[in-house]
C-alpha cells in the first residue's frame, strides 16, 4: 500500500500513517554513524508501540521522563534498559529501578537516598553555561528548571553514597543544533565531565530537524565522526531526529473560503491532532491528493482545523492549488504531534493510525 492509496479511502476522520520500513531504515543510519556510542531513544517524541519496536534493535536502551513512560516501555519491551530523567520526579518515581536514574539537583538527591534500600546508579544532570545560539530550545546554557549548576553538581558529590551509586554526568542542554553546534557543546560537558572525574558521559539529545527543509536532515555522519576516539562512555538520547520523518497525517479539505481578500482551507482535525506546528511557529511541509482531475491555479492560503481557536493552523500564507475534498498529507509527523497535542479540545473524533510497509 503506498500513501496517495490511503488518501484515496480516508474519510472524515484524519489519519496517521507511519511508514516502518523508512524508521527501520533510518535508525540503522545512525548506528552506523556512531560507532562505540550508547544511543537511546527519548520515548518522549513518540511513545508508539510499533516505533518502539521498530527502533529497539538499532538502539542500546531507551530515556523515559515519567513512571508512566517507565511502565509503558517495560510492557512493550520488557527487556529493555531504562534512563529515567525529567526534572519533577515523585517519591514513587525514585523507588523505581532504572538502568540510569539521571538525578536533578541534590534536594531530588537526598529523596533519593531517603527512600533507596536497593542500588541504582545515577547521572547527575549538569546545567552549564554554554553558548547555545541558533537552538530551537534552551533546556541549560543558564538559569532554567533543568539540571544544576557546577555547584549543584559538587554538593551532590558531596553526598552520594550507598545504595546510590556516582556513575557519571548528564547534560541535555538545547534542542534544534546542527553536528557543528552540538559537537561544541559536546566539547563544553566533556570538559566539565572530566574536571569532576566522570567516566560516563550522556550528551543528550538536541539534534536539528528542519521543518522547512525536510531533505536536510541532521549530519549523524560528522557528529559521530566528531565524537570518534572519546575516552569516556558516551552516550546519546535522540528523540525527534530519529522518528520525524516516518510519520504522515491525512487529513481532507472541507471548505474553501475568503475571508477579508485573504483565503483560507479548512481541514478535517487539527492542532489538537498535529499541534506540532503551533507550537514551533513554523508551516507543516505536506502533499496534496487531489479530488479532481483537472489542474488548478495556485493561490495563497492558509491551512487551519476544525478547532474554535484562531491558533488552529497548520501552515500559513501557503502557495498551492486545493479543491474541497482533497486530502492533505502533512509530513515529518512522526515525533512530538500525537503524542503531545490537547486531544480532548472540543472533543472531535481520535485519528486513526495505519503501519505500511512502504510509503511511495
Amino acid at each position: 500500500m503506498n500513501l496517495r492509496r490511503y488518501a484515496e479511502r480516508l474519510g472524515d476522520v484524519p489519519a496517521y500513517v507511519y511508514d516502518l520500513p523508512g524508521l527501520d531504515a533510518h535508525a540503522a543510519g545512525i548506528r552506523r554513524a556512531l560507532p562505540g556510542v550508547e544511543i537511546y531513544y527519548a520515548v518522549k517524541a513518540n511513545p508508539d508501540p510499533w516505533l518502539l519496536r521498530t527502533v529497539a534493535p538499532h538502539v542500546d536502551g531507551f530515556e523515559v521522563s515519567s513512571g508512566g513512560e517507565f511502565a509503558h516501555v517495560r510492557e512493550v519491551l520488557p527487556g529493555a534498559r531504562l534512563a529515567f530523567g525529567g526534572p519533577g520526579k515523585t517519591d514513587g518515581d525514585l523507588r523505581l529501578t532504572p538502568y540510569r536514574m539521571h538525578v536533578e539537583s541534590p534536594g531530588e538527591l537526598r529523596r533519593l537516598l531517603a527512600g533507596r534500600r536497593e542500588p541504582v546508579d545515577v547521572l547527575l544532570r549538569a546545567n552549564l553555561e554554554v553558548p547555545l545560539a541558533g537552538a530551537a530550545l534552551a533546556m541549560g546554557g543558564g538559569a532554567t528548571p533543568f539540571g544544576m549548576d557546577p555547584g549543584g553538581v559538587a554538593e551532590c558529590l558531596e553526598l552520594v553514597r550507598e545504595p546510590v551509586r556516582f556513575r557519571g554526568i548528564h547534560a541535555h542542554l538545547a534542542s534544534g543544533l546542527a553536528a557543528e553546534e552540538l559537537l561544541k557543546v559536546a566539547g563544553a560537558v566533556l570538559e566539565f565531565a572530566r574536571e569532576v572525574g566522570a567516566a560516563e558521559v550522556n550528551l543528550g539529545g538536541g539534534m536539528a530537524v528542519d521543518y522547512a527543509r525536510p531533505e536536510a536532515r541532521f549530519d549523524w555522519a560528522a557528529y559521530g565522526a566528531g565524537l570518534a576516539g572519546t575516552p569516556e562512555r558516551l552516550r546519546i538520547e535522540p528523540g525527534r531526529a530519529m522518528t520525524a520523518y516516518c510519520g504522515w497525517y491525512l487529513t481532507k479539505v472541507l471548505d474553501l473560503k475568503r475571508v477579508h481578500g485573504e483565503l483560507f482551507a479548512v481541514l478535517t482535525g487539527g492542532t489538537h491532532h498535529l499541534r506540532t506546528p503551533v507550537t514551533k511557529g513554523h508551516n507543516q511541509p505536506f502533499t496534496v491528493f487531489s479530488a479532481g482531475s483537472s489542474t488548478l491555479p495556485e493561490e495563497t492560503v492558509t491551512l487551519v482545523g476544525q478547532l474554535c481557536t484562531p491558533k488552529d493552523v497548520f501552515a500559513r500564507n501557503i502557495r498551492t492549488s486545493l479543491r474541497v475534498g482533497d486530502v492533505v498529507a502533512f509530513a515529518m509527523a512522526g515525533a512530538y504531534a500525537w503524542n503531545i497535542s490537547h486531544h480532548d479540545f472540543l472533543m472531535h473524533p481520535k485519528p486513526e493510525f495505519h503501519y505500511i510497509s512502504g510509503i511511495s
